[in-house]
């Protein structure tokens, strides 16, 4: 058997890999930067690839099982992972191969009844939720909210929202996706919300994580992609956020602002409310709050961006964000977004 490493500049060898995969009802991410095969008698008989830090289209053929090819894919993609200076990987994969995956060093994240994320490393979901309360001293018997947001800018809408459950909650806790993979880079984001939230002393406002809202978690998020996989990223996202940082946080309530305009966004709502409750956690579906008779969003804010129209984002955003907008960096951000038609 030999393992070899796929050039993904070529169409007849990704052709093949995507072949194999389907005998598993499985389809090949064209995100992947780094894919291997192993093969015996010039069939490919295993395959494992990665994007980024996390591993995924994987697939060993039945005959092969209990022949370690498990472990060699897993360990060649581990040593890559660990020579471009990462040491802490996920693996998305189903949830028949959770016992595989927990042989080889990883420990199960969460699952759905279709999906499995497992991860391995330095880091884990338990030392970063011990991380979380030792340095904001939280109280984990203190009645809690959480919000998660990407605030891509902060709106008037976003502080509305955060408002409200500060005037109906002890503790909120907001947390900001960090993946950077919207036209405001993280660090803007967050000290855009930790500004315009500063008057309000019951609010915490913290750093997305890996687990939510991420490339591990929900990549169709970020690509605004609606296909067969959306429900299950959906779901696992949803029940990460209730099986580990409502449980293990003291989180009782989330808040979300209604959604008029993304499915994508709405279909995460609308699952959100069913599998929370699962986990004791009350969804608050907040009407969204408007200006001149329409939703403020921050996908308007862009829009009016693009136009170079500053005149109307006054009345939508707080005072930090039009500053940041009228900056230096935020007029170099607008060059960029005239330029892409990202969804983000």
């Amino acid at each position: 058997m030999n393992l070899e490493i796929v050039n993904l500049n070529s169409n007849y060898e990704k052709k093949e890999v995507r072949s194999f995969l389907e005998n598993f009802h499985l389809k090949y991410d064209e995100t992947v930067d780094y894919s291997i095969i192993i093969r015996e008698n010039d069939e490919i008989v295993a395959t494992a690839s990665k994007t980024k830090n996390i591993i995924k289209c994987f697939a060993v053929d039945d005959s092969m099982r209990g022949e370690g090819l498990t472990n060699t894919l897993v360990t060649n993609l581990l040593n890559k992972i660990f020579e471009e200076g990462v040491f802490h990987s996920f693996v998305f994969t189903k949830p028949s191969n959770i016992n595989i995956f927990k042989g080889v060093g990883f420990s199960l994240v969460a699952q759905t009844d279709k999906v499995a994320l497992l991860e391995i490393g330095t880091n884990s979901i338990d030392k970063t939720l011990t991380s979380i309360i030792k340095e904001n001293n939280l109280d984990i018997n203190t009645q809690k909210a959480i919000l998660i947001m990407n605030c891509n800018p902060f709106t008037l809408g976003h502080q509305y929202l955060i408002e409200k459950a500060s005037k109906e909650n002890e503790q909120v806790l907001v947390f900001i996706v960090e993946e950077d993979k919207s036209s405001f880079p993280f660090v803007d984001r967050i000290k855009l919300v930790k500004e315009g939230t500063s008057h309000l002393s019951n609010v915490i406002v913290l750093p997305g994580t890996e687990y939510i809202i991420s490339s591990a978690t929900f990549p169709n998020y970020f690509l605004r992609k609606e296909d067969d996989s959306l429900i299950e990223y959906i779901k696992l996202d949803v029940t990460i956020t209730g099986a580990q940082f409502c449980k293990k946080l003291g989180i009782s309530k989330r808040y979300v602002g209604e959604e008029p305009y993304c499915k994508v966004t709405e279909k995460y709502n609308e699952i959100m409310c069913e599998i929370l409750g699962k986990y004791g956690v009350e969804v608050i579906v907040v009407p969204r709050k408007e200006s001149e008779h329409m939703a403020i969003s921050a996908s308007k804010v862009r829009a009016y961006l693009k136009e170079d129209n500053y005149e109307p984002i006054k009345s939508i955003v707080p005072s930090c964000t039009y500053e940041f907008l009228t900056s230096e960096k935020g007029k170099e951000i607008a060059e960029i977004i005239k330029s892409h038609n990202s969804a983000h």
